[in-house]
């Protein structure tokens, strides 16, 4: 039987260093319950038998249904939402193997995994059936209850969630307030002790969902993001919140996009007032566009998976068009994506449990500045990178796939029209392509990533010692077209490249990654060198797209956007 925990998922997990994670996680190994884990060894066998049993489930329960799911998908009638039938059945399923809680402690009924472990889950799940990714990784909800909420809350909605009693919901965008959540409206409004929220949210994925975190403006009269805070809202314990309608979405229809109308509905604060946005909705953001970077890699895979099978299967002009070098360089171009951006994703997320692991260290009275201060800098860096990357890469492996199939892939029998569907929000929500473009470019002109370079320096490199150097130099190709950008002084000119700058630190980063591994396994460095000559070229290209646009216009870039701008 076919399963999701592919050997090269294994090989890179494998090729992650998690044991000092591991071991915070797991309290030095001094717990004695009847769950816990006494050593790294197991530690890791257990991870192997967790990530080989949801492959199982992903490639043989929940991918067969998800055509179905896409044909169907929920159902809105007098108020109330309806998962699909196999939704509802792929939950349950999931429920029941224990992976809802999977990031969760295990005193509220969570698998207390590595977010490095649970993104694997995450991404195969969404090869299954991308849109089920949007309920199942949901779990940033629980993990923003876990972190910011009180003891109170999180006994009382965590174990929900761990069981699969409950789903839940970020309501934050609003008819007025998307990209800008600065703007939120809906009102939170304190009375006698008691919080309620009067106002509506929109495109709120599974809004329907029992637990919501609701982003509402708590001080009267305010304006910007210091006015707005979090607030826990349980549909079991108050009635005031209807759901208007669900969106008739183009893909990832297994989940219910809603409309939602808060009419004065009870809630309770989360954390501090005022520090909504700026911390709160952060930090779940930002587990939520690593889940969504996940997510693209599993469309990706997907994708790329259909299409190898039916180059080898369908025949014309007396070969199987595998054979046809303008099918063989799409289908080589996927598989150097999707592999690099393996790397970056499972690199993102070490760096978040190491982020997570030293703030525990931290909240114990240990002495972990200058560690926690680089893993922040390198998690909040790498999360935007990710998700630009990710998402980007999916939606062209999609378009590829979808090629590759020539008429049949453009027709609802065939897998790959249903994925380039869903691939196509992946860059949109939790934040654009373009607002990750502005997430990370401080990164790039800041050179977060030095660190990076300097390690690779280090690096005993012996069979690839010609190709270390070339990555080396687009760490100073980086850097040099960085320099050039920033003698130009005008700010519209520098958020008009950004996108090709992130674009270079993505291509250069993603060779640091695999350099090491190409290094000590033969069997990588044909598709390592792939990638770096492609890589060369392209890093050439966008440094030369660059230079053109200082040339003829630098400080007069906005000049270009005077035939699109009508009125004032």
């Amino acid at each position: 039987m076919e399963n999701y925990y592919t050997a090269d998922r294994k090989f890179y997990l494998e090729n992650k260093d998690l044991q000092e994670i591991v071991r915070d996680l797991e309290n030095d190994f001094q717990d004695r319950n009847a769950e816990a884990l006494h050593s790294y060894a197991e530690a890791c066998t257990w991870y192997d038998m967790v990530l080989k049993n949801a492959g199982d489930i992903c490639a043989n329960f929940i991918a067969p249904r998800a055509a179905a799911v896409d044909e169907q998908g929920p159902t809105y009638r007098d108020g109330l939402v309806s998962w699909a039938p196999e939704t509802q059945e792929n939950m349950k399923v999931l429920s029941e193997a224990g992976y809802l809680g999977g990031t969760l402690p295990r005193r509220y009924g969570g698998l207390n995994l590595p977010v490095t472990v649970n993104t694997i889950i995450v991404e195969m799940v969404s090869q299954a059936d991308a849109s089920l990714m949007n309920l199942f990784g949901l779990q940033d909800i629980a993990m923003t209850i876990n972190k910011f909420g009180d003891e109170t809350q999180k006994t009382r909605v965590l174990p929900k969630f761990c069981t699969g009693e409950v789903s839940g919901s970020m309501a934050l965008t609003e008819p007025d307030a998307g990209s800008d959540l600065q703007a939120v409206s809906l009102r939170a409004i304190e009375k006698d002790g008691q919080w309620y929220l009067d106002g509506v949210k929109r495109f709120i994925t599974n809004g329907c969902g029992e637990v919501s975190l609701v982003l509402a403006r708590s001080e009267e009269g305010s304006k910007g993001g210091r006015g707005l805070s979090l607030f826990l809202y349980e549909r079991y314990r108050d009635k005031n919140l209807i759901v208007r309608r669900i969106e008739n979405k183009h893909g990832i229809h297994g989940s219910p996009t809603c409309e939602l109308q808060f009419n004065m509905a009870k809630a309770e604060l989360v954390g501090r007032r005022k520090f909504g946005l700026i911390k709160y909705v952060m930090s779940l953001m930002n587990g939520a566009r690593l889940a969504v970077a996940a997510q693209a890699l599993g469309i990706a895979q997907a994708a790329f998976d259909e299409a190898m099978k039916y180059a080898n299967e369908r025949e014309q002009f007396g070969h199987t068009v595998v054979h046809f070098p303008a099918v063989y360089q799409m289908l080589k171009k996927m598989q150097a994506e999707i592999e690099t951006t393996r790397m970056l994703v499972y690199q993102t997320a070490w760096f978040v449990d190491l982020e997570d692991m030293y703030e525990r260290r931290s909240q114990r009275g240990e002495d972990v500045r200058s560690e926690l201060k680089y893993a922040n800098a390198m998690a909040g860096f790498l999360t935007p990178l990710t998700k630009f990357t990710a998402t980007e890469m999916a939606n062209r492996a999609a378009y590829d796939a979808v090629q590759i199939h020539g008429g049949c892939g453009y027709m609802k029998d065939f897998p790959v029209e249903r994925l380039a569907r869903d691939a196509r929000i992946t860059n949109i929500y939790e934040g654009t392509t373009q607002l990750q473009v502005v997430a990370a470019i401080g990164g790039v002109i800041n050179n977060v990533l030095a660190q990076e370079w300097e390690n690779l320096q280090k690096f005993n490199i012996k069979e690839l010692s010609a190709e270390k150097e070339r990555v080396l130099g687009f760490g100073e190709q980086l850097q040099a077209i960085v320099s050039e950008v920033t003698t130009v002084k005008d700010r519209d000119f520098h958020d008009y490249v950004a996108n090709y700058l992130v674009a270079i630190a993505s291509i250069a980063y993603r060779n640091v990654l695999f350099l090491p591994v190409a290094e000590q396994f033969a069997g990588k460095r044909e598709l390592f060198r792939f990638f770096l000559n492609e890589s060369a070229v392209r890093i050439d290209y966008l440094i030369a797209r660059i230079r053109m646009l200082k040339k003829v216009y630098g400080v007069s870039i906005e000049e270009l956007k005077r035939a699109f701008v009508k009125g004032r």
